[in-house]
């Protein structure tokens, strides 16, 4: 099928909020996942209460559709694809219970600045063509995905300076303390 040619900065936007559109759905289905591997509890929350601000995310880019006349579509952000199989794989290796947690804010943070790039382009967009009631929705989903950023970073000085000590995995499989 062929795509109709991107004539202004409109129909950029509008090929952006797609794809931010299906990023932020492959965060709400990501986040479950690294809140069920979570251990450290308020990470485990972190996790639960960003995949809540992420469905009101979804709510708002919706809301931008329809200021556009727009039908919400999804155009797949292979960008965000890559950040979250890239997570999942890391999920997969062997690791302590504390390493996995500092791994798993690792990689929450990738996704963040992702969003937060995504969002940022998106209100400087709108801005640009005048939509100003879209640009504010952005702003304030890039506001909220700026504070947990913030907010991991937080949680990432305890639980890293654990992960600092943590057992270590030797080349035969045996645990060591870490040196």
């Amino acid at each position: 099928m062929m795509m109709a040619k991107m004539e202004n900065l409109s129909d950029l936007m509008l090929m952006e909020l797609q794809d931010t559109y299906d990023a932020e759905h492959q965060v709400v289905d990501a986040l479950p996942t690294m809140a069920e591997a979570a251990t450290a509890r308020e990470l485990k929350t972190a996790f639960q209460e960003h995949l809540a601000e992420s469905k009101q995310h979804l709510s708002r880019l919706e809301q931008v559709f329809g200021l556009l006349g727009e039908t919400p579509k999804r155009k797949t952000c292979k960008g965000m694809k890559g950040i979250i199989k890239e997570g999942q794989e890391m999920m997969e290796e062997p690791m302590s219970e504390t390493v996995m947690n500092a791994a798993l804010i690792a990689a929450a943070q990738r996704v963040e600045h992702y969003e937060m790039a995504a969002y940022g382009t998106l209100r400087t967009y709108a801005t640009l063509v005048g939509n100003h009631e879209a640009s504010q929705l952005f702003q304030t989903t890039l506001e909220e995905e700026e504070l947990t950023d913030k907010k991991l970073s937080m949680l990432a000085s305890t639980i890293n300076a654990k992960a600092v000590g943590a057992p270590s995995t030797s080349e035969n499989g045996k645990r060591e303390k870490a040196r």
